[in-house]
């Protein structure tokens, strides 16, 4: 059977190391990124560059998205130029960016009038994780689909976990995100009073990392404090939007995330004081620049 022909639309942080890794696969690929440039990088490599989305969907049997929230999303799929209207009537539509469920609802049922099927297949893991073909794909959609477009993202992950029908991956990725928002907002603040507590430091963070608090999460992101190094892994301002989403679509449910709200005002905080394009561990830099004061 044919490799599938690919679209990939978007290429920040996690659509480049896709499409490096679907290249790899030898899969014919057409690109789109709003900035031109960071597309033209893989038409170096093979890939075909379009000027719109609906240009990188033509001819494609298979068209992924990788975008940071459902107004991007809605613009490359329905917009003027728009993925979906230039899509074939056999094509798979994949969407893999972190968007809220009532979207996926909205876009499964706009696909399914053109007589395309969508998936949601958001992703976990980082830049590393991306450049090194290593994802978790968190699937929602039919098993025959998923069967279709198992090759391909067999390309970019070390695992692809079918959750249930359409809106399943939304749905798991909120909460899975929700609760990484709430420890790294929480381990800011805990940083920030272990910094100020005359405790020696790297001895605290050990015996935190070894005992009941220590995660994979808090050993990076506190190293990531611990240096300063706030070089992109996941932005800060997609964690912030990611908590907005979360706690949108707990409360459809009558869930109420609470932790969600004060997690979201510390992201908030650290975004207004510069650091929303930055890693998200930068979070803890406002709490360290407020003026600590002795009762």
């Amino acid at each position: 059977m044919s490799k599938e022909s690919v679209a990939l639309l978007g290429l920040g942080t996690m659509g480049t190391g896709m499409a490096t890794n679907l290249l790899k696969a030898g899969f014919q690929l057409s690109v789109y990124n709003r900035t031109r440039s960071k597309a033209e990088v893989f038409g170096a490599q093979g890939a075909r560059v379009a000027d719109t989305a609906a240009d990188a969907a033509k001819g494609a049997t298979l068209i992924l998205s990788m975008l940071a929230d459902d107004t991007a999303s809605r613009e490359t799929w329905l917009g003027e130029r728009g993925a979906l209207q230039a899509a074939t009537w056999d094509a798979l539509l994949i969407e893999c960016g972190t968007v809220s469920p009532s979207w996926i609802v909205e876009l499964g049922a706009k696909a399914h009038d053109r007589g395309n099927e969508l998936l949601d297949a958001p992703v976990t893991g980082s830049r590393l994780q991306a450049a090194g073909g290593q994802l978790t794909f968190f699937v929602g959609g039919t098993a025959s689909a998923l069967d279709r477009a198992t090759p391909v993202l067999q390309a970019m992950s070390k695992q692809i976990v079918h959750l249930g029908p359409s809106g399943s991956g939304a749905k798991i990725k909120l909460i899975n995100n929700f609760l990484c928002g709430v420890q790294v907002a929480s381990l800011a603040e805990g940083m920030a009073w272990l910094e100020r507590s005359g405790l020696d430091r790297d001895l605290a963070l050990d015996i935190l990392k070894r005992g009941a608090p220590g995660s994979p999460l808090l050993a990076d992101i506190s190293g990531r404090m611990t240096r300063h190094d706030y070089t992109v892994n996941f932005v800060l301002n997609l964690m912030l939007k990611d908590l907005q989403y979360a706690h949108k679509a707990a409360a459809e449910l009558g869930v109420e995330l609470t932790t969600a709200v004060n997690a979201r005002a510390l992201f908030e905080q650290a975004a207004a004081a510069g650091y929303a394009g930055q890693d998200m561990s930068s979070v803890v830099e406002p709490l360290r620049a407020k003026t600590h004061t002795s009762e």
